[in-house]
């Protein structure tokens, strides 16, 4: 048993993907996750932001045993779920995807999608229960009792993702993992997501693990967030002290990116580019994995991996040279 601070917990979780090609009898693997650990609390939302191929979908996944874990530990509610059977625990956590027109079946009316999951659980006593629950379900994410009937490619691309979040909503969960669930949307259609998500939060005590590559969305959702980078997790602080002084100088280049919508800021805040491409996760750098793109890169970052340190209370990074950074 873990102490219950933390609703959702993983320590050291590793996924690695065999990789084909290479020479004979040669074992390459993909390190998506590489020995992150991190806790989330009842009733907080988790950020997990970092550009593509870092690995924060594949820790989702790997959280809710969607991918089994190469190593580590998963905890629920302070039991060890990492080799239980999930089924009851399917109905606690629950993941929205990212992307609406592909995690939908077509054949499948709106109504029958969302009751799939009632059905499985066993939550319906009647005919009539189970379908005042998808009506109840479907009016929470803002559509009504007549969507039910129709086919997800008569929604559009934000009517969609409502039905997602509305199937993971139907079981009760406690805890949701939300994979860039608004990524595919319009501008327009992300803040109504984003605040639903918030409002739904308040009204029902939900957990979030929040993925997604846009910081701005991020910071507004987050009470705390984690940074990725090529499978490791290079800082994590909470969603103030992140923006405004955070230390690991990935952060700062993600922090730099963010627009500023006043012109008079904008010229005088100084964007930190980032030179060179990330690596591949079939063959990271030695040391720490950020030290072909970092301008503070020396030998010691080449030999050493460094280490996940509290750099100030709940604020946690991994540097050798925190002190030349900042």
């Amino acid at each position: 048993m873990m102490d219950n601070k933390y609703l959702v917990e993983v320590q050291n979780l590793q996924q690695y993907f065999p990789v084909a090609g290479g020479k004979l009898f040669e074992k390459k693997v993909v390190k998506a996750v590489d020995n992150v650990s991190f806790g989330i609390k009842r009733g907080e939302t988790l950020g997990l932001v970092g550009e593509s191929g870092c690995g924060k979908t594949t820790t989702g996944r790997t959280l809710l045993r969607l991918y089994e874990p190469t190593s580590g530990k998963i905890f629920f509610d302070g039991e060890d779920i990492t080799k239980v059977n999930m089924l009851p625990y399917r109905q606690k956590m629950q993941i929205v995807f990212q992307d609406p027109y592909a995690s939908l079946d077509p054949r499948m009316t709106v109504g029958d999608i969302i009751g799939e999951a009632i059905d499985i659980h066993h939550l319906a006593s009647s005919k009539k229960d189970r379908q005042d629950q998808i009506i109840s379900v479907l009016s929470t994410v803002g559509l009504n009792s007549e969507h039910a009937n129709r086919y997800p490619h008569e929604f559009s691309g934000g009517q969609r993702q409502r039905v997602g979040i509305a199937r993971a909503l139907a079981v009760n969960p406690q805890f949701i993992v939300c994979d860039e669930p608004v990524s595919a949307l319009d501008v327009s259609i992300q803040a109504q997501v984003v605040n639903m998500f918030e409002q739904l939060q308040e009204e029902m005590g939900l957990t979030y693990l929040f993925i997604a590559h846009d910081l701005s969305i991020v910071k507004h959702i987050s009470n705390r967030i984690g940074v990725m980078y090529l499978g490791k997790m290079v800082e994590l602080a909470d969603s103030y002290e992140l923006t405004f002084h955070s230390v690991h100088p990935y952060t700062k280049s993600l922090i730099s990116a963010i627009p500023i919508a006043d012109p008079e800021t904008s010229r005088k805040s100084k964007r930190i580019v980032l030179e060179g491409d990330v690596p591949s996760p079939v063959n990271p750098p030695s040391g720490c994995r950020f030290r072909t793109r970092c301008p503070y890169a020396d030998e010691l970052c080449a030999a050493e991996e460094p280490e996940w340190k509290e750099v100030s209370s709940g604020h946690y990074a991994a540097c050798h040279h925190l002190d030349k950074v900042n």
